[in-house]
């Protein structure tokens, strides 16, 4: 049986019916809720970079310029991070399955007002509504799967998770290409057609979220009784662990230094990822000479498939070997060099320089996330996620911002890369001291690995 001392969860005192039972019900969760999750987020992901599918066509059609776009592709993080403490809260007292249904029906109706927005001040304010009614959903995701995944394996789990940005981009690329070929259909521009339709889907996903999720392992009568009470014991010594040597009390949590140095490295990380999204297809078209359309959505769909290839083993490979930070480490060592050599290479050495650009962002995030989500529990998880979220939000505001401003000073297109570099690299000093910062041990030191 398992038996809590001093806080510590010690799975490995599990006889062998009760460690069988643990297993199944994390594979039996992983295949039932993970995938269901990768939808939610490849939405979210690519509502916020299609705009960037439709940059050309879209400031083309309604005359929207280049120093408006970047403020109305930014601003959308403004009240995206406003909103995401209030959200998550209301989603910890609620239970996800009626907030995150809630925030995907909200923003994909607002998402396919964009089909509307025809000039900066519409552009503009729709961005900024549609960054609070997508507030929420991110940490809301990472808080569910916590209540889900046990520490050891959830290394795992959120690179499984994060799958969804790469296949938004993998997939979603050509997808979005195919509508802007499609101007005039139905009497309707390319990204017309682009938002309503993306929008409408995510509305159609939201409302199936209400009747498919599940709160807590103790709800899910999908799962066998012995899984279920399995789970939800060794989710319990886990929590008793946090109250024990992490934090629980969202007060005392938000007073703490740690969180805000674990939301600076966030940040800095959301600067890389976002700088690079927003641009891929721009970039892409400038190398190609062409414009954007299938052809860059499929070329830019290259760097993605390699950073999803880079997401499948390289964290799980961090956490089980107990280098984290070293891994974090080479992850954004690769977006900074990367970056700066795209600047300065062929077009096809610069795809490659690209690849390790995205294998570097799929990767970093959640070796990131493994350190929050070991030390904070409770109201402290649904409250500091969201600090960190939202202040990380931020850097999806500044990136735009700060490659166009560099660009415009100097004059110099690769000034806008080596930009988005220096966040990467400002994101490595702090890696350097995470540990000695956060005072996490290893996931292994307490915990016995589940097979997943």
């Amino acid at each position: 049986m398992m038996t809590i001392n001093n806080g510590q969860a010690r799975l490995a005192d599990l006889d062998g019916a009760a460690r069988a039972s643990l297993d199944r019900a994390v594979s039996r969760a992983k295949w039932r809720i993970l995938p269901f999750l990768i939808l939610m987020y490849l939405l979210a992901y690519l509502d916020r970079v299609n705009i960037g599918f439709a940059k050309q066509s879209y400031q083309a059609t309604t005359g929207v310029t280049e120093a408006a776009f970047a403020f109305g592709a930014g601003v959308f993080f403004l009240t995206y991070a406003l909103f995401e403490l209030p959200s998550n809260l209301m989603l910890h007292k609620v239970g996800a399955r009626r907030w995150l249904a809630r925030i995907m029906v909200t923003w994909g109706v607002i998402s396919a007002l964009m089909m509307f927005a025809y000039n900066d001040t519409t552009f503009s304010l729709i961005r900024v509504v549609l960054g609070a009614a997508e507030a929420g959903l991110f940490p809301g995701a990472i808080l569910y799967l916590t209540l889900w995944f046990p520490k050891e394996v959830r290394g795992k789990i959120l690179a499984i998770f994060y799958f969804g940005s790469p296949l938004a981009l993998i997939f979603g690329g050509p997808i979005s290409g195919l509508f802007l070929d499609l101007d005039g259909l139905f009497g309707l521009h390319g990204w017309q057609l682009m938002f309503l339709i993306e929008g409408g889907i995510t509305v159609l996903v939201g409302v199936w979220a209400y009747f498919y999720l599940t709160d807590t392992p103790a709800d899910a009568k999908w799962m066998p009784a012995d899984e279920r009470q399995a789970l939800t014991a060794a989710l319990a010594a886990e929590q008793s662990e946090k109250a024990h040597s992490g934090e629980i009390d969202f007060a005392r949590a938000v007073r703490n230094p740690r969180l805000f140095y674990f939301a600076a490295i966030y940040f800095l990380i959301q600067i890389t990822g976002l700088g690079v999204a927003f641009y891929l297809p721009t970039q892409v078209a400038a190398l190609l000479g062409v414009k954007v359309g299938l052809l860059v959505g499929c070329i830019s769909a290259i760097p993605w498939i390699c950073a999803l290839i880079a997401g499948f083993f390289y964290p799980d490979w961090a956490v089980r070997s107990g280098r984290r930070q070293i891994c974090l480490l080479f992850s954004l060592a690769a977006i900074a060099l990367g970056l700066v050599a795209s600047a300065h290479a062929s077009p096809a050495l610069a795809i490659a320089a690209l690849c390790f650009v995205t294998m570097g962002i799929m990767t970093a995030q959640p070796i990131f996330w493994t350190f929050p989500t070991q030390y904070l529990g409770g109201a402290a998880a649904a409250g500091g996620f969201a600090v960190i979220n939202s202040l990380g939000a931020l850097g999806g505001f500044v990136a735009p911002n700060i490659r166009t401003g560099a660009i415009t000073w100097s004059g110099i297109d690769a000034y806008g890369l080596y930009a988005i570099a220096a966040a990467a690299f400002l994101a490595f000093v702090l890696v350097l001291f995470i540990k000695r910062v956060s005072g996490s041990q290893p996931l292994s030191a307490t915990i016995s690995p589940v097979r997943t």
